[in-house]
């Protein structure tokens, strides 16, 4: 049959558009190489279709890449359940708390009943727990939904949807909050289990000068 072949085809020209942009997969949709479970083993990870998901049973507390980074702009795609919540973690450390040593950009249902009374810098985009999104623009649970997280020095950029809702100064906030990974210039890239169920696909790397 025709479809296989026009599937792959569509595949190599997708990665190969990614290539000619500077970015190189972080996740090659088949398995989890280049990837390690911390705080557990990665038994409550799995991957399906390219998709890479987490049950939110216990396991790894999160899953972090074998490389450090340091300057990169990330993209990827995410899918949060109702009242599902998640985050990716960027430049943290295997010991200690990922969104205290590191950074934890958020990954949530905003519109979930659960999260109602949560303060704004703990909504999907933003720093976690240090600087809110600028704008709510997630869609509803369930939905696919982009995110990108561009990493350069002390300055750090996150769009949802391709809509830039954070222009962070890591070094003026570090001078206002109280959290050692504000002031980490390098570190692993990681995926959070808290709990809930939750997607991740296409996601790519370009490590920056």
């Amino acid at each position: 049959m025709k479809v296989p072949l026009l599937i792959c085809l569509f595949f190599f020209a997708q990665s190969g558009s990614a290539a000619q942009n500077g970015f190189q997969p972080l996740f090659n949709g088949r398995d989890l190489n280049g990837w390690v479970g911390v705080g557990g083993a990665a038994i409550n990870w799995k991957v399906e279709k390219g998709i890479l998901s987490c049950t939110g049973q216990k396991g790894a507390q999160w899953i972090a890449t074998k490389k450090q980074y340091a300057n990169f702009d990330l993209r990827l795609e995410f899918n949060i359940p109702k009242n599902g919540n998640s985050g990716v973690f960027i430049r943290a450390p295997k010991e200690g708390a990922a969104w205290v040593e590191g950074m934890e950009i958020q990954v949530l249902d905003d519109r979930g009943d659960k999260w109602k009374n949560l303060k704004p810098a703990q909504f999907t985009g933003s720093i976690y727990a240090v600087q809110a999104p600028e704008k709510r623009v997630t869609k509803k649970a369930g939905e696919w939904q982009t995110m990108r997280i561009r990493c350069a020095g002390s300055k750090c950029n996150v769009w949802i949807n391709d809509v830039q809702v954070v222009n962070g100064d890591l070094a003026k906030l570090a001078q206002t909050h109280n959290q050692a990974g504000l002031k980490r210039r390098s570190g692993f890239i990681g995926l959070q289990n808290h709990a809930s169920p939750v997607y991740y696909r296409n996601i790519q790397i370009k490590v920056l000068k």
